[in-house]
């Protein structure tokens, strides 16, 4: 046997694992071609092979039967599993042990019972093509039921270190264990209002043991001379060489702290962020503590959508739930951002992993390799931008499956490196073969245009069927989804989710394995603005080109249908078609209906202001011509503020003009000077905007602390049910955002320019 061999970066000998994906690759096409040379030379064999296995398979175990005797209670079965899943979510509204371990055996023994009665009575295999179809579709779901398998096994033990932290904290604050800390920001172009309020925000943390360090990559004059107004360090380099991973090891040489925190540029920290992280690592065992991602501006899908206070961002998921799931697995990702390590440990490590894009979930692997803990702290403790556009959204979803998918190629592959447990692996597993159902999605879209154009019935079930075997899998499933997430998504938008990038994705997965590192480091641009709509064509023309197929699958599904039950044949092989054409047509429709509001998402709407805006209520003085008024705030942002006066007693003002005014916020102690203008004086409490006149350093900190670095100011937004979303997505099909809101963005945008 051949071993094919070459030398690595770092000198070692190893396999070439390219070279060995592209012949695994070269194998199943020559195998595949080789099973189409013998399906077209056997001539009639094979339709005789398909034909004896169509009779063999036509008559499965009496168990994977309808029960006579169940005919007229084809409902119960699932009626009382969801009444017995209700019952427990509504003792337990949050998952707790006993709860959540009983909904799990409930599941899985679904799964494996709808797994069961999947393959061994709904193939077709009346004809070769039949066949293809319906044995492909099935090693598909096989796979996708696996996963969810395996992701179920793992959620039997989930960890909570909230409590933990609350006793480490103690020590942190009381003096007792104040490790020097090295806070390191790296930055590559970000603007330097972003990086402005960060480093303030670090500054801000309350720990004194702590030195601050901009690690600018872009060697930019005006970010040396921000890091002196504010008085952090400043480091950068005369090359980009490995990226993020680059940068950071470069610092790593130029400081000495025992402890490293890492803030990407955009992250800002509440006061608490380091009391509450320290403590865990009193444990020499420790290595990482990583925190959640959390973020102050709603994520594109649900600013285009027009749902920026009703479903949660993408991430929720992740750190809500995958987090304490791979916490208790010892396989905790580290993320990149907000998180603490130690010093020795990552020297020990050899630094920051530089063999992949995802330099920070490949440190981690190598932490937990040389037999140190990685932790999770399930606390919203920073915030940062999310994507401020589909396509920003797009480069860094697309950069974080490259590099994730990365693992199969190098030293740190988590399924091979030495050091890690079994059931670090299996977790590890479950994330990277997440990557891979992107495949099985776009897979899914083309599934029932076989239907029509083809003629082709991968699926057989009669109603009967899918009542006692299908729907109690869905129903408790559908049902339990969000609540085993933490209410952080639904599943109905879940799916959405999945397929707004599912072909960039599959595109990317098989770029991936052919050639690994083709691609190098894309940073996610930020402080993005944009003062009208726009249709991100790039992502759409996929979804455009499958939409207008599958309306005409459904069409034709319906009217074969129709045919049918017009004729009233009981023929057999009418009765087998039949069965699958009702599939069909729910598919189809259900395809439309995602591929529609997929396509409004892409539809970008308006962001005129590079600055967020907060909902948030402080009493406040003013002073305009002489004359003191009270009121309270709405909105706030760093260069400005919406007022409700609560005097009916006004200086007059001519609409559109602006009066100087004073403005002090009383609870935070701080004075601005500003212009003000008439915004809504219709209401019995008229509001005025208020611009800032430009803020002395002194009072832009304390408007950042009052903005960002509140602790627990952060929430967790809960996702609505599974009813309430369709609900809310059907309205937005009938009243979408960009036609139906477009004067109130308009009006917003000049106000705002104001």
């Amino acid at each position: 046997m051949f071993d094919f061999i070459s030398f690595n970066h770092r000198g070692y000998i190893s396999k070439n694992p390219m070279l060995i994906a592209i012949l695994i690759l070269l194998g199943l096409v020559i195998l595949a071609g080789g099973l189409v040379g013998v399906w077209f030379s056997l001539d009639g064999t094979l339709n005789y092979v398909f034909a004896q296995l169509e009779v063999l398979y036509n008559t499965p175990p009496f168990w994977l039967q309808v029960p006579l005797v169940m005919v007229d209670y084809l409902f119960t079965p699932t009626i009382i599993l969801l009444v017995i899943s209700w019952i427990i979510m509504w003792v337990s509204p949050v998952p707790k042990n006993w709860s959540r371990i009983t909904i799990l055996g409930i599941l899985l023994g679904l799964t494996i019972r709808y797994l069961l009665w999947r393959s061994l009575t709904t193939l077709n295999l009346s004809s070769p093509l039949n066949s293809v179809f319906s044995i492909g579709l099935l090693l598909l779901e096989v796979f996708i039921l696996l996963t969810n398998i395996l992701q179920l096994f793992l959620m039997f033990r989930v960890k909570d270190r909230r409590t933990e932290a609350n006793l480490y904290a103690v020590d942190v604050l009381e003096d007792r264990f104040t490790p020097s800390v090295d806070i390191l920001i790296p930055t590559y172009n970000e603007p330097t209002y972003i990086l402005k309020r960060t480093i303030i925000a670090c500054q801000a943390l309350d720990y004194s043991h702590k030195k601050i360090y901009l690690l600018d990559d872009t060697r930019r004059e005006e970010i040396r001379l921000l890091s002196q107004e504010l008085g952090c360090q400043y480091i950068t380099r005369n090359n980009n060489i490995h990226a993020k991973a680059g940068n950071l090891n470069h610092a790593l040489g130029q400081t000495q702290g025992e402890l490293i925190v890492v803030f990407d540029a955009d992250f800002v920290p509440t006061k608490n962020f380091l009391t509450r992280t320290v403590g865990f690592f009193q444990d020499h065992t420790v290595a990482l503590v990583q925190t959640p991602q959390s973020y102050y501006n709603a994520d594109p899908i649900a600013r285009n959508l027009g749902l920026e206070n009703i479903i949660t961002p993408e991430e929720e998921v992740f750190y809500r739930q995958i987090q304490s799931i791979k916490d208790s697995a010892g396989s905790v990702v580290c993320a990149g951002t907000s998180f603490v390590v130690r010093r020795s440990a990552l020297e020990k490590a050899g630094g920051f992993v530089t063999e992949s894009l995802s330099e920070d979930y490949f440190t981690g692997i190598q932490l937990s390799a040389q037999g140190y803990r990685l932790v999770y702290l399930n606390e919203k403790l920073s915030a940062g931008l999310a994507a401020e556009n589909i396509s920003a959204y797009a480069t860094q979803r697309l950069r974080w499956a490259r590099g994730t998918l990365q693992a199969f190629f190098i030293q740190s592959n988590p399924l091979t490196i030495p050091g890690l447990k079994p059931i670090q692996r299996l977790a590890h597993l479950e994330g990277l073969l997440h990557w891979f159902t992107s495949i099985h999605r776009v897979i899914f879209l083309l599934i029932p245009l076989a239907y029509s154009f083809l003629g082709v019935i991968p699926i057989r079930a009669t109603i009967p069927e899918i009542i006692y075997f299908f729907l109690p899998y869905y129903l408790v499933q559908l049902t339990v989804f969000s609540w085993l997430n933490y209410r952080s998504r639904s599943a109905l938008l879940s799916d959405i989710y999945s397929l707004i990038l599912a072909f960039p994705l599959a595109i990317t997965i098989i770029q991936v394995m052919l050639s690994p590192f083709s691609k190098g480091f894309e940073v996610t641009a930020k402080g993005i603005v944009n003062h009208r709509f726009s249709f991100n064509w790039k992502l759409a023309l996929p979804l455009l080109i499958l939409f207008i197929p599958n309306a005409i699958s459904l069409w034709h599904v319906l009217g074969t249908c129709l045919i049918i039950v017009q004729m009233q044949t009981f023929q057999p092989e009418i009765i087998q078609h039949f069965k699958g054409l009702g599939i069909a047509w729910i598919w189809s429709l259900y395809n439309l209906l995602i591929i529609s509001i997929t396509l409004l998402i892409l539809v970008d709407a308006p962001k005129s202001d590079q600055y967020e805006w907060f909902d948030l209520r402080r009493l406040v003085k003013l002073e305009v011509n002489g004359k003191v008024l009270w009121g309270v705030t709405t909105f706030i942002s760093e260069v400005g503020v919406y007022v409700e006066v609560t005097q009916s007693v006004f200086p007059v003002m001519v609409s559109g003009e602006m009066l100087p005014v004073t403005l002090e916020i009383l609870e935070d102690n701080l004075r601005l000077e500003g212009q003000i203008i008439p915004t809504h004086n219709n209401s019995e409490f008229p509001t005025y905007s208020i611009c800032f006149n430009q803020l002395n350093l002194t009072q832009h900190r304390c408007l950042v602390e009052m903005l960002f670095c509140r602790p627990g100011q952060w929430k967790s937004l809960c996702t609505p049910g599974e009813l309430k979303s369709i609900l809310i997505l059907v309205g937005i099909l009938l009243k979408p955002r960009f036609l139906f809101d477009r004067d109130r963005i308009i009006d917003f945008i000049k106000v705002s320019k104001v």
